[in-house]
This record gives C-alpha cells, sequence and structure tokens, in this order.
C-alpha cells in the first residue's frame, strides 16, 4: 500500500499491525530513537514548530505534504515504494531470477554489513549539524536545516527496520548499535570518516550537503537496484527525500557565492582581506572548503580496487548508478576499467577487472554529477564579470583511503613531494585561520525576510511560499 497508516504508534506503509512481534520490538526501539533525538538533534529545537515536509504516501501526491509541525511532535515512521510481484534480478549471476523478498542465507552478512554502513550514516549527519541551528544566517536555512535533520532521522528508521524484520537478533543488536555510535567519538566513532568530521559553520554544512549528501544519492541509487527487494524498495523513497538535501547545499554555496561577488563588485576589488572586512567569505576560501570537502567524500566510495565490490555486484546485493539504463550484459566477467595507481612517484592508468573497480565506477559517475553543480556555480560568478573559476581538484587530491591514500598532490593533479605538500597545504585546504573566519561570521539571524550578511536571499521560498514567510515559530 502507498498510504500512510498515521494512526499507528509507528507511522508505516508496511502493515506493521498484521507481525506483532516486529511491531512490539520497533516500539521498544522508539523510545531509545527519542531518547537519542533529545539528546544529540538539534539543540534547543523541541518547542520550535517549523514549517516542514511530511510523507502521507509514497506516491507523487502524497510524499511532499507541507505544514507548520513542533519538532518534538514529528512522526518518524516506516516507508517503502510499491513492490512489483514479479520484479527480476537483473544484474549479476542472479540475473533473470526472481527477486528476493527475504535474505538468503548465504548473502546474510554481507547484506547487514551493507545495510548498517548506510544506517550509521543517518543519525552521523544529524549529530555533526546539531549546533547549526544556534548560528543560522536565516528563518528560511533554519527550516532547510530542520527539514533535512527530522528526514535523516527517518532515514535511520529505515534500515532500523530492515534490520529488525530480517536479521533477528543480530538485527536488533545492530540497531541499538546505532543509536550508541557517535560522529566524532574517540571510543565509538561512526563506521565512515567522513561522518566523524565537524561540521562546524554554514559553508560546512553547505559544502557537507552538496558533496557528502551526494555521495548518498549515488549509494543510495546502486542500493535501488538490489536484488533483495525489500532494500531496493526502501532506498527509493529515501532518494525522493536526499534530492531535497542537494539542493539545500548547492543552492546555499550559490548564495554565497552570489553574495561574494555582489561585495566584489561594490569594492571593485578581489583582495581577499578587503572582501573579508566587509563580512564576505572570499572565493580562495570557498575553493579551499570545496577541496576538503570533496576529498572528504569520494574516500567514501572505498577502495579503488576491492573484491568486496566485486561480491556485493555479482550477488546481486548492490548494482551500479542507474544499472537498468545500461547497454551492456550485466554480469562485467572479463571487462576492465582504468584506475590510478603510483608507479615511481607518478601516476599512472591501470586497467583492472571491472568487477573489482565497482567502487571506483560508482565514484567517476559522482564525480561527473558533482563537477556539473560546479559549473554552475562557475556561472553565478561568470555572470557577474569576475574572472575567477571554482574547480573540483584531481580525484588522487587530499585521499584517506585505497591504492592513493598518502600521497602528496596538488589539486591540479601534480605529485609533489612532502616539503611542497607541507608549505603549500595551507593553499589548497581550509587554514585554522580560515575557519576561525568564517566562524566569526555565524551570527543568528532568524527574523522573517532576513538574510546574515555573507549569504544572499533564495530566489523564491519553499514550497512557493515567499521568502519573507514565518517558516518557523518559536514560541
Amino acid at each position: 500500500m502507498s498510504t500512510i497508516d498515521y494512526a499507528q504508534k509507528i507511522p508505516n506503509n508496511v502493515n506493521l499491525s498484521d507481525d506483532r512481534t516486529l511491531q512490539r520490538a520497533l516500539e521498544g526501539w522508539q523510545p531509545n530513537f527519542i531518547q537519542w533525538w533529545d539528546d544529540v538533534g538539534p539543540e534547543g529545537s523541541t518547542d520550535f514548530e517549523v514549517y516542514l515536509r511530511t510523507a502521507v504516501s509514497v506516491d507523487p501526491q502524497g510524499w511532499a505534504q507541507f505544514g507548520h509541525v513542533k519538532m518534538r511532535d514529528y512522526r518518524w515512521g516506516i516507508f517503502l515504494n510499491p513492490g512489483d510481484a514479479n520484479r527480476q534480478i537483473h544484474f549479476g549471476d542472479h540475473k533473470g531470477e526472481k527477486a528476493w523478498t527475504d535474505v538468503p542465507g548465504e548473502h546474510r552478512a554481507n547484506l547487514r554489513r551493507i545495510i548498517v554502513t548506510q544506517g550509521d550514516t543517518e543519525p552521523a549527519s544529524v549529530e555533526q549539524q546539531r549546533h547549526l541551528g544556534l548560528t543560522a544566517p536565516s528563518m528560511y536555512d533554519l527550516r532547510n536545516l530542520f527539514q533535512i535533520n527530522v528526514e535523516e532521522g527517518r532515514h535511520l528508521w529505515a534500515m532500523v527496520y530492515l534490520l529488525h524484520k530480517h536479521f533477528g537478533r543480530d538485527g536488533r543488536e545492530e540497531a541499538e548499535a546505532l543509536l550508541q555510535r557517535q560522529s566524532g567519538d574517540e571510543n565509538n566513532p561512526r563506521i565512515l570518516g567522513a561522518f566523524n568530521e565537524k561540521t562546524p559553520d554554514w559553508l560546512s554544512f553547505f559544502m557537507f550537503t552538496y558533496f557528502t549528501d551526494r555521495d548518498g544519492k549515488f549509494q543510495l541509487a546502486a542500493l535501488s537496484e538490489s536484488a533483495f527487494d525489500p532494500l531496493a524498495r526502501t532506498t527509493k523513497f529515501m532518494l525522493t527525500e536526499e534530492a531535497h538535501h542537494m539542493f539545500v547545499g548547492e543552492s546555499g554555496v550559490s548564495r554565497v557565492i552570489a553574495r561574494t561577488c555582489q561585495v566584489m563588485n561594490e569594492l571593485k576589488t578581489d583582495d581577499v582581506q578587503k572582501v573579508r572586512a566587509a563580512g564576505a567569505i572570499d572565493l580562495p576560501t570557498i575553493q579551499r572548503y570545496l577541496n576538503f570537502h570533496y576529498s572528504v567524500t569520494i574516500d567514501l566510495f572505498g577502495a579503488d580496487q576491492s573484491s568486496n565490490a566485486a561480491t556485493f555486484y555479482s550477488s546481486g546485493l548492490k548494482g551500479r548508478y542507474e544499472e537498468g539504463k545500461r547497454d551492456d550484459d550485466h554480469l562485467l566477467k572479463g571487462q576492465s576499467y582504468r584506475v590510478l595507481e603510483v608507479q615511481n612517484g607518478q601516476l599512472v592508468d591501470k586497467e583492472v577487472p571491472m568487477l573489482n573497480a565497482l567502487n571506483e565506477v560508482l565514484r567517476d559517475d559522482f564525480i561527473k554529477d558533482s563537477v556539473a553543480g560546479v559549473n554552475r556555480w562557475n556561472k553565478v560568478i561568470e555572470k557577474a564579470g569576475i574572472p575567477l573559476r571554482l574547480s573540483v581538484p584531481h580525484k588522487a587530491f587530499n585521499r584517506q583511503i585505497g591504492a592513493l591514500a598518502g600521497l602528496k598532490l596538488s589539486p591540479e593533479g601534480q605529485v609533489v613531494s612532502e616539503a611542497e605538500w607541507q608549505a603549500r597545504q595551507a593553499e589548497w585546504l581550509p587554514t585554522a585561520e580560515d575557519r576561525a573566519f568564517v566562524a566569526s561570521l555565524m551570527g543568528r539571524v532568524v527574523e522573517p525576510g532576513k538574510f546574515a550578511n555573507w549569504i544572499s536571499p533564495p530566489v523564491m521560498g519553499i514550497n512557493r511560499q515567499p521568502v519573507d514567510f514565518e517558516y518557523v515559530r518559536f514560541n
């Protein structure tokens, strides 16, 4: 069914009330989730009424119903796209067989690992963004932050439902552990490195939602191809919500750039210190933030060559981005792909079996998508008549995972010595001074229609509401 039953303690469209054991287990997990939200969710937001979208069904007419909702009363639930009883596996060794509605025993450990890893990223981003509401540049932006936070919380529910329903005691223990790990915790950190980085300011937040949520898009898209049908249906609906998160990132950075260009033109200068003195974020600092978040994010795709990736694909657990639209045999045996490696201190291309390079295939798809958005940011700069252009760094830049980990490389892709890296690192990555400057701009502006000096207003409001709409009622 596509309509979501809000009469239940846990809103759902999976007929949860028909499975009392599962329902009781999830209702037992629910108070722990609420406690986690209260402890590390958006700080000080409990009594705010926020103009949020809430799904009442998963069809196009029902997935985005808008209205003011008290943050504490938001109804997190379990929503799956409708199933197709005749769906077939369309890649890997099981191609042509009927898709699985239950977990095959031989794939149990790998599927659990995939779901736990995806599930671990969802609460992590909420934790990383916990304090940002205290420094929102506008009521419009504060509303967007909270929308993302509640939806990441719901994405956690999506993965926890799969763990509880399909993985027995192991799944329940993993679901508890998702609330026990915490972003940046020295003793019990989140699984993936990028989700232990701090998101201390709104420029970081916009970069995170542009790049790191885009990683989420590609990972979810690959999982939406899965032979395990409940995972495919779950992630398809998550993708619908993820699109807004990337919009917040792309439009947020674009508005920062627009304001910077406006200040540069008013002052008729590209002098960094003068731009900063006027309260805008200079373009070189934006480039360094871009370099950092891009390089941290492409590490999330994993090692360049991975036997796990080959196993996941051949087993039918995880496909490629838009697997169904690709014109090949969907088996990939005997095919090859080019990856980078270091030989004699230089980067060279190397042909490797395609199946082992599927992390790299997904990473390259992400890179193409990311570059398109950076080009749109450059249109803003070009329109302002300013010659500087932003760019993504070389994909081997600042890598910490895989064959390229630890390689010292300029953003343009030139291998440099350790000494040159140390000498020029401040040109390429945000410095403590950069971060302190950006932090100095983070004052809270939440009157309707008002915006901080370092960011331009959006072109239009949410759900066609005016920009000065009362998106948050503080009570």
